[in-house]
């Protein structure tokens, strides 16, 4: 019998209960408790002295009676892994290391609401019931870690239906296919590829159909469908996908929608699904933190807005509104990325080169938790920003898959003990020693 399994008969002690290697309580299986939480900065003062004033990245926040350990989140990360949109092994060691490993948070990578809502044919689902208990084992894991994880939901717009990125090339600068489209007889749903104008993304990109009202209603109702199913897996929150040239991305810029309903025009009209989406959300998810990412600006060259007061393209202007609407509706944090809806975008490409757009939101919203994302990779640069009051956490993704434990080798350079994972402690004793 297992040490940490009980008496049938109800007569012998709980030896779970006497023995010294505690388990974590509340989840499914047995895992050692780590106390503080992996992560979470040592509490006991007098032996870590260091500890006395913590850098901004290791004090908690707390979002909606949530308790968010430290302000390092794993941004969502598209694994174009999963099987008919369930969550596989894959997910739960990729997802799983980061548990692990000390950040503050996970956002599960964008999950689609409907199936032709995914980018892919193997990005992640939530449209049936059948996704819930993959998830659900992952979400145990990443709770037994003291880890707190959420999921990104989204769809895909008129950048459906398309290959895995290492099909269409890769790092070796092969190329499989000359297109990104992925056809009927291989899966894919190109003639059903959605997006509010029937305009495609480039010419190797499926070309859209232009959503109907029915089409926009049923995209609505299946979000709320996809919250109602992230209550049963057991999310510590929400965040909605409005970035990158995705559906609600699409909605929002003049580049990508060139309706003339009520659903195109000016940014009152262009706002209005995203807008009346997002609130049902919130309805819904009610008594979690929700989040919303977006892309604040579309990078192209020329301004934002024309002499004649007509919107080019999307930018921090218009962000700044939207984002004022997403406040009135009770979104707890906006989590800023930009670009992703114009093959013609240019990017400058650098350390932080996304901060100066949470920095824009943090300044027209100060009473807003902003997220900010974007090559965040030097340990006393990215404490910078949150010292200097430009967003209030960091979500990282690049970095991690480079060094999955940057939360610890982050403490070590900012000289600050963070309690790592019980299994690996040997490996961290130097960040652990109580300063002289």
């Amino acid at each position: 019998m297992s040490p940490h399994s009980t008496e049938q008969n109800g007569t012998a002690p709980d030896q779970a209960s006497l023995n010294l290697n505690r388990a974590v309580p509340g989840v499914k299986g047995f895992f050692p408790l780590n106390e503080p939480d992996i992560g979470s900065a040592c509490t006991n003062t007098d032996i870590f002295t260091q500890n006395k004033e913590l850098p901004l990245l290791f004090q908690p926040l707390m979002i909606k009676n949530v308790t968010f350990k430290n302000r390092i989140w794993v941004s969502p990360m598209c694994q174009y892994s999963s099987d008919r949109g369930h969550a596989t092994d894959w997910h739960l060691v990729h997802l799983g290391g980061f548990a692990s490993r000390g950040v503050g948070a996970i956002v599960v990578e964008a999950t689609a609401v409907v199936p032709e809502g995914r980018i892919t044919l193997e990005d992640m689902g939530i449209w049936s019931d059948s996704h819930i208990e993959p998830l659900k084992r992952i979400v145990n894991f990443a709770h037994a870690q003291g880890t707190l994880i959420g999921i990104q939901l989204a769809h895909a717009g008129r950048k459906a239906s398309t290959y895995a990125p290492w099909v269409h090339s890769n790092a070796a600068g092969t190329h499989r296919s000359s297109s990104h489209v992925i056809q009927k007889e291989e899966g894919g749903w190109p003639d059903t590829v959605y997006s509010p104008s029937d305009i495609p993304f480039s010419d190797t990109y499926p070309k859209p159909v232009a959503m109907t009202e029915t089409n926009i209603k049923h995209v609505e109702d299946a979000f709320i469908t996809a919250v109602e199913r992230c209550k049963k897996v057991g999310f510590d929150f929400v965040e909605v996908h409005g970035a990158h040239g995705y559906l609600i991305h699409e909605f929002l810029s003049p580049i990508s929608n060139k309706r003339t309903d009520a659903y195109g025009g000016d940014l009152t009209n262009r706002m209005r699904f995203p807008l009346r989406l997002i609130k049902r959300v919130r309805e819904t998810w009610a008594d979690k933190p929700l989040f919303v990412r977006i892309s604040a600006t579309d990078w192209v060259e020329g301004p934002e807005q024309g002499e004649d007061g007509e919107w080019k393209q999307w930018g921090i202007e218009q962000s700044k509104i939207f984002v004022g609407e997403l406040k009135s509706l009770g979104v707890d944090l906006v989590d800023t990325s930009t670009g992703g809806n114009a093959v013609q975008q240019k990017i400058p490409l650098k350390h932080g080169y996304q901060v100066p757009f949470a920095e824009a939101l943090k300044n027209a919203h100060p009473d807003l938790l902003i997220g900010t994302v974007g090559l965040l990779t030097e340990p006393v640069e990215t404490e910078s920003y949150l010292k200097e009051g430009k967003c209030d956490v960091v979500l990282l993704a690049r970095q991690l898959l480079r060094d999955p434990h940057w939360a610890l080798t982050t403490a070590r350079a900012l000289c600050v003990a963070v309690k790592p994972a019980v299994q690996y402690e040997r490996g961290w004793t130097d960040m652990l020693a109580p300063a002289k």
